[in-house]
């Protein structure tokens, strides 16, 4: 009994770590080019292009309304695009909600969002390698090419010395 139970502890760490790796293997892998998008903002419906931003540090943070660390990082979003825009940085909010933009722009709108934010698409959220939890974001150095993945919540203090890095 005790080798039959212990075989299938083997059999699901197994099956474990194979989804661990299917998942992060899906992850935009640091060193890739950031995919390319043109989506509409939450605010005024005109569409956001990510070739605006060439030659800038980006954060680009997914989202949703209904996402409690995601809200809590909003003030922390605000600050580094207070502090860095005039320096080359933008941060990119793209929100997974489903339905209209309605509900987020509310959002944009109560939070005072000082960042363009659109709404994702089934093809950003695939060309970013899947988001399989929010908030995920990326940093994205001034060559375009993605440096970093944040799975989560990301502290400020952490945020700030990367992006930091990026732009000496």
């Amino acid at each position: 009994m005790k080798i039959q139970r212990n075989g299938k502890v083997k059999i699901f760490l197994g099956l474990l770590m194979l989804l661990l790796c299917v998942i992060t293997s899906n992850q935009a892998e640091a060193s890739a080019k950031m995919p390319h998008f043109s989506l509409p903002s939450v605010l005024d419906g005109k569409d956001i292009d990510s070739d605006q931003f060439q030659g800038q540090v980006l954060l680009i943070t997914f989202f949703a309304t209904w996402c409690p660390p995601c809200i809590q990082e909003i003030p922390t979003l605000i600050d580094l695009q207070n502090e860095y825009k005039e320096k080359g940085f933008s941060v990119i909010g793209i929100s997974v909600d489903e339905g209209s933009a309605k509900s987020v722009k509310k959002l944009v709108e109560k939070t005072g969002v000082n960042y363009p934010v659109v709404m994702a698409d089934s093809k950003i959220t695939r060309d970013f390698g899947g988001i399989v939890g929010i908030p995920t974001s990326f940093l994205i150095g001034k060559s375009g090419n993605v440096v970093k993945s944040y799975p989560g919540y990301v502290p400020h203090n952490i945020l700030i010395k990367d992006i930091k890095g990026l732009m000496e």
